[in-house]
């Protein structure tokens, strides 16, 4: 289950304090942006499809975004992310 997942995630990182966990599943990778900016954490993913119909061409956009504060005391420097 995902609060397996979480559990698991929480008690493999003793040195470090997970501030958020985002499930991609279905984004490329490539097309998932992290900034860390004025005191936040930003995470944008999006994933465009053209797709060719009798009727024309259909397009199918999704996207995520949240945004997630630096709690006091942590530096923007300090920020670390992996996919």
């Amino acid at each position: 289950s995902m609060q397996r997942t979480v559990n698991r995630t929480l008690n493999s990182s003793h040195d470090h304090k997970l501030l958020a966990l985002m499930n991609v599943t279905g984004f490329d990778p490539e097309k998932v942006t992290v900034t860390v900016k004025d005191g936040k954490v930003k995470v944008l993913a999006e994933h465009k499809e053209e797709r060719i119909t009798t009727g024309g061409k259909e397009y199918h956009c999704k996207s995520i975004t949240k945004e997630i504060s630096l709690p006091p005391g942590v530096s923007e420097d300090e920020v670390t992310y992996s996919l």
